[in-house]
């Protein structure tokens, strides 16, 4: 029960449709929602086709249902390398530095490229976080989801009038410096050892707002892709240093993640 780059169900939802964002940064591109075309459209061979295009696809076979839950995604891949997907906790980081993380390896099809992946603000310990990370281990994929709140996500459950305080609290100086030791932890396991030349970053809400400052302090040197999901708190100052290709899926209007903010 996963997306998978060797199966193709169909989008319950409108298709994804992806444009360049800015002539001036034509390795950044914006993915909308459109009733009109068919699915077929956004497909690995128009990637494939298209230089500029992103070389990520897995985006064409998640069967996905677009609604504010979290992403659910229906059958189309072998189960059985689902099932030889190796999930564990770890500690990455030395001292003040040390920070919890999860990584999920794929056993039986592990092509060797590493993903860090930046959670919403519910956290690394997310069900639903863990439940699409696992997906994407299940298409050979190495994924580190760091635990970037320390311990302390933000809760269904807490009143929304704490939401600013409660975030206040989460500092961009304490969030780069664990993503930067995500990165290194990653570098040194899988670019050092051999496995893999790059790394790709994933951001969802919260996570893709750091994913557009990782990238833009990293300038290509770590990260070879980045794909963001319904990005919040995104500084449109810092694009011009990404030096990478970008996928980015966004809603024409959503409040959150305007589309003219990232034109």
């Amino acid at each position: 029960m996963a997306m998978g780059l060797a199966s193709s169900p169909l989008f319950s939802a409108p298709i994804l449709l992806t444009r360049q964002l800015n002539h001036h940064h034509p390795h950044l591109f914006s993915t909308f929602a459109s009733p009109q075309l068919p699915f077929s459209l956004l497909s690995r061979e128009s990637a494939i086709s298209n230089p500029r295009l992103p070389s990520l696809c897995f985006i064409k076979s998640m069967a996905c249902k677009v609604s504010r839950s979290p992403v659910e995604v229906e059958d189309g891949i072998n189960d059985e390398a689902c099932e030889l997907v190796n999930g564990v906790e770890i500690s990455i980081g030395e001292g003040d530095d040390s920070i919890l993380a999860y990584l999920f390896t794929a056993v039986k099809n592990n092509n060797g490229t590493g993903f860090l992946f930046l959670s919403d603000i519910l956290g690394f310990e997310d069900s639903s976080t863990r439940d699409f990370v696992y997906r994407v281990a299940c298409n050979g994929y190495n994924v580190l989801v760091p635990d970037l709140f320390r311990g302390d996500p933000w809760a269904k459950d807490r009143p929304k009038t704490l939401f600013e305080e409660w975030l206040a609290q989460q500092t961009p100086e304490r969030i780069a410096k664990d993503i930067t030791t995500s990165k290194k932890w990653m570098m040194d396991e899988f670019v050092a050892a051999g496995i893999s030349k790059k790394l790709g970053i994933i951001g969802f809400c919260f996570g893709s707002g750091q994913l557009i400052d990782a990238l833009a302090q990293d300038r290509g040197a770590c990260f070879g892709i980045g794909v963001s999901f319904y990005g919040t708190r995104i500084d449109p100052s810092v694009v011009a240093n990404i030096k990478v290709p970008v996928l980015f899926i966004v809603g024409d209007n959503d409040p959150s993640c305007p589309v003219s903010a990232l034109v």
